[in-house]
């Protein structure tokens, strides 16, 4: 179910590498000291972790040598940062990692590693084609993006390539066991599932974006929560400046922080059965209690006609976001590096 309306368009993304550019915002500057050479990176075809042995075996250290702060997919151009820890006097020559599928257009030494989630966002320059629908309603749902948001949900990515991690996550909590690295995956797999059902009712009952008695918001920019609280003035104020956002919950131990009808929303989503399955799992992995900004705000949006049929996109998302998201809201993109669409 879209938030915004009925579809607007139809249209074609990743026709090729460069037609889904993303490149990360980093949290902080270099300190120019250190053993951690910092290594801004474009890539091509070329998924995070293919990008991290590549740097190792180049730099003759172990991949747990190598840091990034997220993971970006294959199927675009992607420009992200790495870190090798490496002393200085054994730094091999740069051109000789340079390829036509790798360069790096910056190189810094910092003091640490660089830690996951060390960025604070991503820019996305989308490449729509054959796209199909009218001009002026397409512009008029853009603009209504811009100004208003979308639903945060979690994009198919979360999901697996054939959208499949949940089921494998109800087979590992009904005793398959599983790689360590994947355990990670399907453990978020089935918190994001259960945060979706959520989200998916609240747009439903048109409240994504608008308060319901009960709720826990979430500070914009930020991880910090609080509530529940009256609703008051104050509070209209915040959110219509996209200051603070509701929010939903990330599954694990103990009650949900939220209160009255966002609560019995909330606990009614558990009374499928699928549901109940995903949230015992979680508990009894010892995951807790956490929540999730349900509404999502494109920084910096823009577009531009190429043709009559070819849409360019540019935005700014943070951290943990998606732009199919924000192209669900459109309509149907056709993904053919994925074989799925994205809306």
């Amino acid at each position: 179910m879209r938030a915004l309306g009925e579809a607007v368009l139809e249209a074609r993304i990743r026709e090729q590498p460069e037609d889904y550019r993303v490149e990360e915002l980093p949290a902080f500057e270099p300190s120019g000291e250190g053993e951690h050479w910092l290594l801004d990176i474009e890539k091509r075809g070329m998924n995070t972790g293919f990008a991290a042995r590549r740097i190792a075996q180049w730099a003759g250290v172990s991949e747990q040598a190598i840091g990034y702060a997220g993971l970006k997919d294959r199927h675009a151009v992607t420009r992200q940062r790495f870190s090798v820890h490496l002393p200085r006097h054994v730094a091999p020559a740069m051109d000789t990692l340079q390829g036509s599928d790798l360069r790096v257009l910056e190189a810094h030494w910092h003091s640490r590693k660089l830690p996951r989630g060390a960025l604070a966002g991503n820019r996305f320059v989308l490449l729509l084609r054959r796209v199909r629908g009218q001009a002026e309603a397409i512009e008029a749902r853009l603009a209504e993006i811009a100004a208003r948001g979308v639903p945060n949900a979690f994009g198919e990515q979360r999901f697996g390539r054939d959208g499949d991690n949940v089921d494998a996550a109800l087979a590992m909590f009904d005793g398959r066991r599983v790689r360590r690295e994947q355990r990670s995956l399907l453990l978020s797999a089935a918190r994001s599932e259960l945060f979706n059902r959520v989200l998916d009712e609240r747009v439903r009952r048109n409240c994504w974006d608008r308060p319901m008695p009960g709720d826990i918001w979430m500070l914009a920019g930020s991880r910090s929560v609080f509530g529940p609280e009256p609703w008051n003035g104050t509070l209209a104020e915040r959110l219509a400046a996209f200051d603070i956002h509701p929010t939903g919950p990330l599954w694990g131990l103990g009650e949900p922080r939220s209160q009255d009808d966002c609560r019995v929303l909330e606990l009614a989503v558990l009374e499928d059965p699928v549901a109940r399955a995903l949230a015992t799992g979680l508990e009894q992995a010892g995951l807790k209690q956490e929540r999730r900004a349900l509404r999502l705000r494109p920084g910096n949006m823009r577009w531009e006609w190429l043709g009559p049929d070819m849409l360019r996109l540019s935005f700014e998302l943070p951290p943990g976001s998606y732009a199919t998201t924000v192209l669900s809201e459109l309509g149907d993109c056709v993904d053919p590096m994925r074989g799925a669409e994205a809306g």
